[in-house]
């Protein structure tokens, strides 16, 4: 019956997490822990191996649909991995309390943003590095081949390093930062971004599982039943989300960033 209930948890977490790129395991964590009262190392290793899952399962809908960008993917990899590193080496020496807290309040701004942008603004022209790494592409939607440019490529490529960063320092999936950064600063459609950073964060989350796999923390019972239902979610979330209107889409993410951010500060201010 547990099993059970982990199944059906993990589908509505697989699903959230590929129609907005953020992986199920900011979803998965807290239900895992609060819920179903689970040790939060294995609820962390459970979450981490759903990543992988997620991005597993949605990937190759999404490349089939067009909407990844993979060479935009591969290049930001770069900062978001030496971002992780560093992250690892900060986490003893910064109090993860103003960070939590910090980390919050950002969320919370970022969720308003994403409410007052009503519409999809494309580029018209791309940055010189985009331009030189080919990093443009295009994607189908309502029966046409949309085509986008890629602005601010370094400036992505930083915000991807401080998502790299701060997901080493909180033990968070990074696959808002990413949506984030890609969305508001390179100015890839909503669809682009969510496909993209589902993409990226089982890259990022392999090596990571693969750590906890190495410490015994990763829990068949617990895990399998995660996995199994984030792979089913996502793949309905692939799915639906070719079909959802882009502002769909930016509103439930807002929801999203909004109850995360408020976990947050509650966690800082304890």
């Amino acid at each position: 019956m547990h099993e059970i209930l982990l199944l059906i948890t993990a589908v509505g977490a697989g699903f959230l997490g590929a129609l907005l790129g953020l992986g199920g395991g900011i979803i998965i964590v807290p239900v895992l822990t609060l819920i179903y009262h689970i040790d939060i190392r294995y609820a962390i290793a459970a979450s981490l191996i759903s990543i992988v899952a997620t991005s597993s399962g949605a990937a190759a809908s999404y490349l089939k649909d067009s909407l990844t960008n993979l060479r935009l993917a591969v290049f930001l990899e770069i900062g978001t991995v030496s971002g992780a590193i560093v992250g690892f080496l900060l986490a003893s020496y910064i109090k993860a309390k103003f960070l939590f807290l910090i980390f919050g309040v950002f969320l919370f701004f970022s969720a308003l943003m994403m409410l007052r942008k009503r519409h999809e603004h494309y580029s018209p022209v791309n940055h010189p590095w985009a331009d030189k790494l080919k990093l443009d592409g295009g994607f189908p939607e309502g029966g046409h081949w949309k085509t986008y440019k890629v602005e601010m490529v370094p400036l992505g490529l930083f915000a991807m390093f401080g998502a790299g960063v701060l997901s080493a320092l909180l033990g968070i999936g990074s696959g808002i930062f990413k949506v984030l950064a890609m969305d508001g600063a390179m100015k890839l459609p909503i669809k682009v971004s969510s496909a993209t950073s589902n993409f990226m964060i089982g890259v990022t989350a392999s090596a990571s599982a693969g750590a906890y796999l190495l410490k015994g923390d990763v829990r068949p019972e617990i895990a399998a039943p995660v996995a199994v239902g984030i792979i089913i979610g996502s793949m309905a979330g692939a799915k639906a989300m070719t079909k959802m209107p882009a502002g769909v889409i930016r509103k439930i993410f807002a929801v999203i960033l909004s109850i995360v951010s408020v976990q947050m500060i509650m966690k800082g201010l304890k």
